[in-house]
Order: structure tokens, then C-alpha cells, then sequence
């Protein structure tokens, strides 16, 4: 099979098309006929090797996919050949033809959702899932506030609030970004590149501030988010590319909490709950993943530039076929 491997950390160039043996199911084990492949921003920071955690070289990157179950191993009994599924993790990697993956990490594929937006579904829908609910423990009525609305995480994460009930704020920094997050659910929208859309914020909440922001980009929000939380307001931290400089006071005055979190934390128990609260959403249709640009799996390299510019549209795709 074809398959991305990285032989040494470095820039997007040491992504490398290559043809490797096809891995076989052992016990507990699905093997998936992989059309669609996610790719997001996490799988950057471990190519270039400044992430915490590191593969043993040579690896094939990726957690999330879709396709068709091509076999199964012995005494599986969830999945058959044939089964439409996408995945969240991987034993050999989801950049590849096929992908080799432990049961817990294979879920149904309603009939309704394409292979791409199968792809979309993994990283940033638990993600944005364990982030609103689980961590910032959103609840029916309240306001929350997603930076980055536009991106993979940030339209999981406002179609997953909109449907729990909350009031839900998005930012977005380009007038197709904006009209996107409305789209997928958002009450209010702001223009993250004025300079007082944190006043304009706190204006549309009468003063009273926010009850959970979802965090994308701590680094450079971190510190003015503590300015717009309600009392008792909390703020999920998912993303940073640096460090940040905050007022303490801040956060006491309003007795706020900062949750972060990464998904290798998630016990078992919590990740079962959130793909069975993922796939009842997608058959419902309650939630609906936005893709963007798609690239064949050759291109990878250019896949990785791309996830990294600013603006994000919907979810980034990899395909292997154009089905």
C-alpha cells in the first residue's frame, strides 16, 4: 500500500509518499480501506519534532479517517468487511491506504456523511466535545465564546453547543470565516483582527461577560479572556503556540477556572461517551462536518503548509480516492 512516512523530524518536506507492506488485524484489530484522511494542526508540531510526545522514526502520521472496513481480526464482532467507519486513532498511522486500528478506535460511518466528512470528525469533534463538556462543563443556557469558529474545532464546537442549548459567540477573521460561523450555528460574530472585538463581546452580554470560551489559541487570547468571563466563568484551554502573559487578578475577581486538556488524558470510559455522542449527532444530523481544501495523499507536505495559515475554512482532507 502507499503510505506517508517521515524518516527524521523536520519541515513539511520530510513527508514522503512510499509504498510499505499492508498491515494485517490481530486480535481486536480492524483494518480500514482508508478514502479520507483529516489533518490537523497536532500532527505539525510532531512532524517538526517540537511536540511532547515524539514517534519512533520511521512513523506514519495521522489519527483520523474514513473508509470501509476491509478486515477484521479474530473474535471481533462490531465490524464487518464492508462497514462504513471513520477512525479516531490508529495503530499504524491514517496516512495510508489502509489504516490499523484497535476496535475502540473504529465508530460508524452514517450512510449520510461523505468519507470526507468522516475525516473531519475524530480529532476535532472530540476534541471539541471533551473541551465544551467534559472540561469547561458547559451547560443549557449559558453563553460561551469559540475562538477560531471557523476552523475544524471551531464549527464541531458550535454546532455541539448550539445543539446542547447554549447562547453561542464565534470570531473569525475573514468575512467568509464569519458567514461560515454563522452558518453553523452561531448567534453573534466578531472580527478577531479589530482591536476591541473583546470590547464588542462583552457588550453583546450586557456586561455580564461569558460563561466558557473554547480556547484555540491561548498564546495570544489567554490574557483578555479573563476580562470578559462571567463570575464563575471557564475557559477550556485546546490550543497554544507559546506562552502568554496574564493578570491573576483577573481570574480572582470573577472566581473563574482555566481548564486544560489533551486528548491522550481522556480516560477510556470519557472517549466511549464522546464518539457515542459523535455518531447519534451525525445520524441525527444535528451534526453536519464542514470540510475545505482536499489534497491527494501525495501531497501531504502542501496539506501540512495549509493547516497552519491563518483563516482556516472547514476541515483539511487527504483523499486516496475520489469516492
Amino acid at each position: 500500500m502507499n503510505a506517508i512516512r517521515v524518516h527524521e523530524f523536520g519541515d513539511p518536506d520530510v513527508l514522503r509518499l512510499e509504498e510499505v507492506s499492508t498491515p494485517r488485524p490481530g486480535p481486536d484489530q480492524v483494518l480500514v480501506r482508508v478514502h479520507a484522511i483529516g489533518v490537523n494542526p497536532v500532527e505539525t508540531y510532531i512532524r517538526a519534532g517540537t511536540y511532547a510526545f515524539k514517534p519512533a522514526l520511521p512513523y506514519t502520521p495521522g489519527n483520523d479517517g474514513a473508509g470501509v472496513v476491509e478486515e477484521v481480526g479474530p473474535d471481533v464482532n462490531e465490524f464487518k468487511p464492508g462497514d462504513r467507519v471513520y477512525i479516531a486513532g490508529s495503530v499504524s498511522g491514517a496516512y495510508a491506504e489502509f489504516a490499523l486500528c484497535r476496535t475502540e478506535q473504529v465508530h460508524p460511518l452514517p450512510a449520510n456523511v461523505s468519507f470526507a466528512q468522516g475525516a473531519a470528525i475524530g480529532t476535532p469533534y472530540a476534541t471539541a466535545y471533551r473541551g465544551l463538556f467534559q472540561r469547561a462543563e458547559a451547560k443549557p443556557g449559558e453563553t460561551v465564546l469559540v475562538h477560531g469558529a471557523s476552523g475544524g474545532v471551531g464549527t464541531a464546537a458550535l454546532q455541539l453547543a448550539r445543539s446542547r442549548g447554549l447562547r453561542v459567540f464565534g470570531t473569525a477573521g475573514s468575512d467568509e470565516g464569519r458567514k461560515l460561523a454563522r452558518e453553523q450555528g452561531a448567534h453573534e460574530v466578531f472580527d478577531h483582527r479589530v482591536p476591541d472585538h473583546f470590547e464588542q463581546i462583552m457588550k453583546a452580554t450586557d456586561g455580564r461577560g461569558v460563561d466558557v470560551i473554547v480556547e484555540l489559541l491561548a498564546n495570544v487570547n489567554l490574557g483578555k479572556d479573563l476580562t470578559i468571563l462571567a463570575k464563575g466563568g471557564r475557559v477550556a484551554i485546546i490550543g497554544s503556540r507559546g506562552r502568554v502573559e496574564i493578570d491573576p487578578r483577573d481570574a480572582m475577581q470573577r472566581d473563574v477556572d482555566l481548564r486544560g486538556m489533551v486528548m491522550p488524558n481522556t480516560p477510556p470510559a470519557d472517549l466511549a461517551s464522546i464518539h457515542a455522542a459523535l455518531v447519534a449527532g451525525l445520524q441525527n444530523g444535528t451534526l453536519r462536518p464542514v470540510t475545505g481544501k482536499e489534497f491527494p495523499l501525495a501531497e501531504a507536505a502542501q496539506a501540512h503548509r495549509t493547516v497552519m495559515e491563518p483563516g482556516a475554512f472547514g476541515k483539511i482532507v487527504l483523499r486516496t480516492s475520489d469516492k
